[in-house]
């Protein structure tokens, strides 16, 4: 019997923590993702991260290709992103 594949479950911080660059553990998870481990998020967190990057922050559009060849997006109920929540994001993504 196979071992089952480890799983991660990617929040609106981590993924935006990946895209800013600040976190090694993410990035390696991302671009070396292994066929034994599954990465999963939702759309909506997907949202917020991206809805929470600023143009100082030189976003490079290869790290999205590479999330949305890596990581499976279900679908989530949507609200929107406020600047609060944005503040709130970028805060929690600045800490390492």
């Amino acid at each position: 019997m196979a071992d089952a594949k480890q799983a991660y479950y990617l929040t609106s911080e981590a993924i935006l923590k990946y895209f800013l660059g600040v976190s090694d553990h993410i990035d390696t998870l991302i671009m070396c993702k292994s066929s034994e481990v599954t990465i999963s998020t939702t759309d909506f967190n997907l949202y917020e991260a991206l809805g929470s990057i600023e143009v100082r922050d030189n976003f490079n559009i290869n790290k999205l290709i590479k999330f949305l060849e890596a990581v499976h997006i279900e679908p989530a109920p949507k609200k929107v992103l406020t600047h609060e929540r944005v503040e709130e994001l970028r805060k929690l993504a600045s800490e390492v």
